[in-house]
Order: C-alpha cells, then structure tokens, then sequence
C-alpha cells in the first residue's frame, strides 16, 4: 500500500458522475451474482449450482470495523452480510466497546483500528468526527452516517429508482441482456430524468440527494420550514458542484410535489433531536405524505414513495407506505448491495475510480 493514496468517502459528492454509476452497476451486478447462493439447498438444479460464480472475494481474511455511535438497524445488517458475500467479516464496535472518545483520541483510535482491520465503516454524530477518523486512518473510511452526510443510503435510493424504471416509463424496455467474456449479463436498466420531490426536513439524507440528483439529470423539488434548510457547508458544496440550477425549494408541500413521480421523506425527529420533538411536529404540521395532498399538489399519477426508515406515521400514513406506491422496502434491501460494493471497491480493492465496465472486472 506504500505510496497509494488511501481512499475514503465522506458523501457521493466526493465522487464524479461516472463514479457514481460505476457503484450503481456493481451493486447491481453483485446482487445478481450473491441472490443465487442465498436461495435454500436444493431449489436450484444441479446443473445451474455448476455454473453459479462466486461474487467478489476481495475481503476475503479481511476485518471491517464498524464504528457506530448511533443505532442502526439497516446499515448494520448490510455491512455484516455484505462483508460475508466478499468473503470478510464485519467487527461491529458500539461505543461501549472501545476507548474511542472516552480513554483515546480519535486519532489514535484510527491508526490503532487501522493497523488490525482493512477498512473503517463509521456511523456517527458531527460529520467532523468522522472527518477526523479519516484524516488518520492507513485504511479507507466509509461514511456510514454523520450529522451532514449519508451517501450509501441515496446509492440504495438510486438503485432502487434503477430497478424499477418500468414504472416510470422508461424509455427502454428495461434491462439489457449483454455479453461480456462469453457471458450473459443482465445490465442495469437505464431511468429516464425524474422529478423527485423531498418533503421534510433538510438533513443528512437529503444533503446527499441535493449533490447528487442534479448531476444525474434529475429535478429536486423540496419543501421544508423556513428555519430547516440545508447548512451552509451543505450549499457550498451544492454550488461548487452546479446542483443549484436543478433545485427548487419552497415550504409549502403541495407546491412541492407538483409533476413529482417520486415522493420521498425521512423522521422529522432525528437521533438526538429528541429534546426538540414537539416544536419540530409543530414546525411540520401539513407536511404527513398522502394520497390527499400528493392529488391536491399536482404529483404524477403513478407517483412513487421512498422513505430511508424507520418511519413514524405522522411522516407517511398507512395508506401509502404500506400501498402499491410505496417501494421502502425493496429500497431497504438495497441498502445490502450497495453497502456490499462498496466495501468491495474501497475495501477490498482500493479502486473506486469509474475506469471500465464494473461488470467485465476480473475477482
């Protein structure tokens, strides 16, 4: 590793265009190859077990170590089953685990943890804890989640958006069949620009979307009280990256849905926020997703529903998140693949850059 810049991502506005949907492609690509394994003994033919390959082995005798201060249900599961399907394991280290912000400074934290594991997954608070992990490590850092960023879970969202592109009519007929060293591939389906509507509150997932969408050719409509709007760091970056031109933002929420054909929102009341629940319901009265005010503000008939979970009712009600338009959990699973390629390409093989096909790589 001597004389290679250690890779790390901090939000998917560290990454250009092509970077981003090389991620998409492989997480596609490693679903396809790992859901076949997964299937119970017996319920596939003999004859297709001989042909199945293996998904990438790039973590294989490798240890992750995931450093979460803040609960996780999704985040966690995809890191620990991913890390196997690579051949690796997950060390999961809560914050009564380790002396990190307690006994040793971060820095030394890092080049300990760095030293014994290849790489760093970290859900925490203030996005500069991370930053500081980062800056020390010998090892890549993964953002997991901080107080400013969350990128594997809009690289879920998209694959998501992927994967279903029939039903916003797209205009291919979905997924290609190619061939790549005599080998049949299914590609990911292309997605025609979307208007995407946010409806919430201006944190750490939609700060991603706001540097992503855009440069995907996406339309980012978004309602949220005046006094949540996206930080000032947030902006600059949005800014820096052209994002802005793509962006409507107000704070009425039917406005904001108008043409939209997928509806997304996120908790209102995020972990530490607790202290500040009953002015922030205040705050987002009129904001719930519905049927009601998804028809009254103009959204697309087939207008679909994500949301990043877990979901309180007073965000989305039943109706929709439980309906047809609602696809949060085959977003959730995605969270596995996405997280997965992740690892694989930062991990395993320190190469995130968007040379190639991710498809024709050689594990």
């Amino acid at each position: 590793m001597a004389g290679r810049a250690v890779p790390h991502l901090m939000t998917l506005a560290d990454l250009s265009v092509p970077q981003i949907k090389r991620l998409l492609s492989h997480s596609h690509h490693l679903k396809q190859t790992s859901l076949p394994w997964l299937e119970p003994q017996g319920s596939i033919s003999q004859k297709k077990m001989q042909k199945l390959r293996l998904p990438s082995q790039s973590l294989f005798n490798k240890t992750i170590a995931l450093l979460f201060s803040k609960r996780s249900t999704r985040t966690r599961l995809s890191a620990e089953t991913g890390a196997s399907l690579l051949g690796g394991r997950a060390l999961f280290l809560g914050a009564d685990d380790i002396q990190l912000g307690v006994n040793e400074s971060a820095r030394d934290s890092a080049r300990v943890i760095g030293g014994m594991c290849q790489g760093i997954f970290a859900r925490v608070g203030e996005h500069e804890e991370i930053e500081e992990l980062a800056k020390y490590s010998p090892v890549p850092v993964l953002n997991a989640l901080s107080s400013l960023w969350h990128p594997t879970q809009i690289l879920a969202d998209l694959l998501t958006l992927h994967e279903n592109a029939h039903l916003f009519e797209a205009p291919t007929e979905g997924a290609q069949v190619v061939k790549k060293n005599d080998k049949k591939v299914v590609s990911l389906p292309e997605l025609r620009p979307l208007t995407v509507a946010y409806v919430g509150d201006s944190a750490n997932v939609l700060h991603d979307m706001l540097v992503t969408y855009p440069r995907l050719g996406h339309k980012l409509r978004i309602a949220s009280p005046d006094q949540y709007r996206a930080p000032t760091a947030v902006w600059q970056r949005v800014e820096e990256l052209g994002c802005d031109e793509g962006i409507w933002w107000g704070n009425d929420p039917k406005e904001a849905v108008s043409g939209a054909d997928v509806v997304v929102t996120d908790t209102w009341i995020s972990m530490g926020q607790e202290a500040e629940k009953e002015e922030r319901l205040r705050a987002f009265a009129g904001y719930q997703v519905t049927e009601k005010l998804c028809q009254e503000g103009g959204a697309n008939p087939n207008w679909k529903f994500l949301h990043c979970l877990p979901r309180k009712p007073h965000e989305v009600d039943d109706e929709v998140f439980y309906g047809p338009r609602s696809l949060v959990f085959p977003e959730a699973d995605n969270r596995k693949w996405t997280i997965m390629a992740a690892f694989d390409l930062l991990f395993g093989k320190w190469d995130i850059s968007a040379e190639g096909a991710v498809i024709a790589e050689k594990d």
